[in-house]
C-alpha cells in the first residue's frame, strides 16, 4: 500500500541537469545549427551505444511521450523524482504521472519519431528526440525537438527529467514557476493517474 505521507522534496540543485545544450548538440555544419548554435534534431545513426538498462530508460520514457499511460513505463521515475519542462514542474512521481496521462486525453496522437542518445555517464542519461503531436480538435501534427535530459539514482530511477524546447536553461523564478508549479501541482485532478503512483 503507497504512504500517504507527503514525498520529501528532492533538492533541486543536487539532482537538476545542469548540461551544456551547445556542446552537447551542436552540429560540425553551422548552416545545421539553431541560430543559438544548438541541433536538436535527432540523427539515430549517431546515437551512442548504452547498456540494454540505459536503453529500457529511453524505451519507458519514450513510451509515455507517446501516450503510454502505464504504471510500468512510470516505475522508471524514482518516487520523489522532478519533472521540470517549459509548461510543468512536477516535485513527485504521482505529479509526473499526471501530465503523461493527459496525452491520450488531449492528443489522438502522439508518436517518438526519432531519439539520438548524446549523453551517458554515471548519472546522466541524455537524448535528442523530435516527437510528433496530433491534438484531438486540430487532427494535424506538429513536430517538436527537444533535448531530454535525465540524472539518476544509484538503483538506476529517473530523479529529475528535465526536456528543453530550446537552448535556455530554466531559471525556476517568477511567474513563469509558479504557472509550471500550478499546472504540475492540479493536473492530477483532470488526469487522475492510479493513486499507487
Amino acid at each position: 500500500m503507497p504512504s500517504t505521507a507527503p514525498a520529501a522534496p528532492v533538492p533541486q540543485g543536487q539532482h537538476e541537469p545542469r548540461t551544456d545544450p551547445q556542446a552537447l548538440t551542436s552540429n560540425p555544419d553551422p548552416s545545421q545549427n539553431a541560430p543559438t548554435d544548438v541541433d536538436y534534431t535527432p540523427h539515430p545513426e549517431s546515437s551512442l551505444k548504452v547498456s540494454p538498462e540505459r536503453e529500457l530508460i529511453v524505451k519507458k520514457i519514450t513510451n509515455l511521450y507517446s501516450g503510454s499511460a502505464s504504471e510500468e513505463d512510470m516505475l522508471v521515475y524514482a518516487e520523489n523524482a522532478v519533472y521540470d519542462d517549459p509548461l510543468s514542474f512536477c516535485d513527485t512521481r504521482y505529479k509526473i504521472a499526471g501530465q503523461w496521462y493527459g496525452i491520450p486525453k488531449i492528443m489522438a496522437s502522439s508518436k517518438t519519431l526519432a531519439t539520438e542518445i548524446v549523453l551517458s555517464n554515471d548519472t546522466t542519461l541524455a537524448w535528442k528526440q523530435t516527437q510528433e503531436y496530433t491534438p484531438r480538435l486540430l487532427h494535424t501534427g506538429k513536430k517538436v525537438n527537444s533535448l531530454v535530459t535525465c540524472t539518476l539514482d544509484e538503483e538506476g530511477k529517473v530523479v529529475y527529467h528535465k526536456d528543453q524546447w530550446n537552448e535556455k536553461d530554466y531559471s525556476h523564478e517568477g511567474l513563469g514557476k509558479v504557472m509550471k508549479t500550478l499546472n504540475g501541482d492540479y493536473l492530477t485532478g483532470v488526469t487522475k493517474p492510479p493513486k499507487s503512483l
